[in-house]
């Protein structure tokens, strides 16, 4: 007989469940206390499923979660707990617990069958699952408790309809998790649709998520549907949240508060039931602080919290993910010596998984057909100098001095030639002038993102800092001088 384990303070619940489950068979046994449930001799009563309210008046279900898997490990644990608290759940799924319920039950065959799909799943089917689900997303599930923890904790929280925030340096994946969390939801046959909130501006911006309608704006030649229509039983994530202006905020705040939206132009009322994953490489909790986003809008995206360790806290999948980047060139045959491996793990990777992605790829793209081993000598520089020489050899940007040479030679001679025009008595063309101008800002520009990248290692973020400029405006000058061959190694 399963025996399953009910532990809620209050009496009427625990009644209610005591009787759903024993209708079904079960052998149940309710504690309505933290006192009651130390009393239970957990040597002589085995359970097999237990079910325990997140607040209790004279104990934490944290606690007794805690203390439950201790006597009884292969106890699968439901938590209760209601929405205020459901971070909270997630806390204790990283503890141990295999589900959560939210409070009140409102649909009572959901409650049935996720108590009965929990005892008769296992410990190993699950694992399978989650590694499935994770290979068709592009992850990789290695060897990083960390890492493997988060894919076990975004797949159980998959299958709620909650908003999740997710947050990571630039380049650790943060947009295939979220793929990864709606292909193991109830929505993968639906839509997923992204979107960068940093990428483009914020009239575009209102338009692409909430829809237009036809003369709404100059260029509105028809009616267009916004991405919280189109994705509407699907999955939007939204990229870079931190860079949505505060004008968005407020409509973010009101969709996700009332579930409706204005299309721009129009006065009639849409309805939304999308699933919203918000991704972020900043601190959303201390732009709150510092007043750039706001609070309400942090705590309605903030449902549950996931946050992708960066590569170098997870060197140990960096094997894994080297063969999982190969994988993409079938038709080159490389491997990598021990001692080269050993270079790549010793390196820090501030551009995290996207570096060495591309890292990668130039590897397969330069490297000599006949040979098939990669060593140390093959990529130019020694253990001893991974942390100084290879981020440069990787970017390959110019050499600082020659930079600092060049931008000097230029400005001279730039100079030179503006005087000789202004000091013709003939006149000259203004037009010409203007358009040297611009050339000059280019230049100038150019000069000052690259020794700032080259400054930061690589870390767009970091040399984004050092300029005083926001992501969103570096990205924008990278992509707008991305034909320049200084910035043809950049990624």
């Amino acid at each position: 007989m399963t025996n399953l384990l009910i532990i809620d303070d209050e009496k009427e619940i625990g009644n209610f469940l005591s009787h759903l489950f024993q209708s079904k068979g079960y052998h149940v046994q309710v504690a309505n206390s933290g006192k009651e449930f130390t009393s239970i001799d957990f040597t002589k009563q085995i359970f097999h499923a237990a079910m325990v309210d997140l607040k209790l008046p004279d104990a934490d279900g944290l606690s007794l979660l805690q203390q439950l898997k201790k006597f009884q490990p292969r106890c699968k644990v439901i938590i209760m707990t209601g929405y205020s608290t459901i971070q909270t759940a997630v806390d204790a799924i990283k503890l141990g617990a295999s589900d959560y319920i939210e409070k009140p039950f409102d649909d009572i065959d959901l409650l049935e069958k996720q108590v009965d799909q929990l005892l008769v799943s296992n410990d190993t089917s699950t694992y399978e699952q989650i590694k499935n689900v994770a290979s068709e997303a592009g992850l990789i599930f290695g060897r990083n408790e960390a890492m493997n923890l988060l894919l076990e904790t975004a797949y159980k929280v998959a299958g709620k309809n909650v908003n999740v925030l997710i947050e990571g340096e630039t380049g650790t994946g943060k947009e295939v998790l979220s793929r990864y969390i709606h292909q193991a939801s109830g929505r993968s046959h639906e839509s997923f649709i992204g979107v960068n909130c940093g990428a483009i501006s914020e009239s575009l911006l209102e338009s692409e998520l909430f829809g237009h309608e036809k003369g709404a704006f100059t260029g509105a030649t028809q009616l267009r549907k916004g991405l919280f229509e189109i994705a509407s039983k699907g999955t939007l994530f939204l990229d870079e949240i931190a860079e949505a202006s505060s004008a968005i905020q407020v409509k973010l705040l009101r969709v996700l508060e009332t579930r409706e939206f204005f299309r721009v132009g129009s006065e009639g009322i849409l309805r939304t039931n999308t699933r919203l994953i918000a991704a972020t490489n900043e601190n959303l909790q201390e732009a709150v602080q510092q007043k750039k986003f706001r609070e309400d809008l942090f705590y309605r995206l903030n449902v549950v919290h996931l946050k992708i360790p960066a590569l170098r806290e997870r060197k140990e999948d960096i094997p894994l993910l080297i063969d999982h980047c190969l994988e993409r060139h079938p038709n080159i045959d490389i491997t990598f010596s021990h001692d080269a491996m050993e270079v790549l793990q010793n390196y820090e990777w501030p551009g995290n998984i996207c570096e060495l992605s591309n890292f990668i790829t130039r590897i397969v793209t330069f490297a000599d057909s006949t040979r098939s081993v990669i060593t140390a000598d093959d990529l130019s520089f020694s253990n001893q100098a991974a942390r100084s020489s290879f981020p440069e050899k990787v970017m390959k940007p110019a050499d600082s001095a020659k930079q600092e040479n060049h931008l000097e030679s230029y400005l001279q001679k730039w100079t030179n030639e503006i005087l000789a025009v202004f000091k013709q008595k003939e006149g000259f063309g203004l037009e010409d002038v203007l358009l040297q101008i611009k050339t000059l800002e280019s230049q100038v520009g150019k000069a000052f993102i690259l020794q700032s990248l080259k400054d930061a290692h690589g870390n767009r973020k970091e040399a984004a800092k050092r300029l005083q400029i926001t992501m969103r405006k570096l990205r924008y000058l990278l992509n707008e001088k991305k034909g320049s061959p200084e910035f043809q190694n950049i990624e």
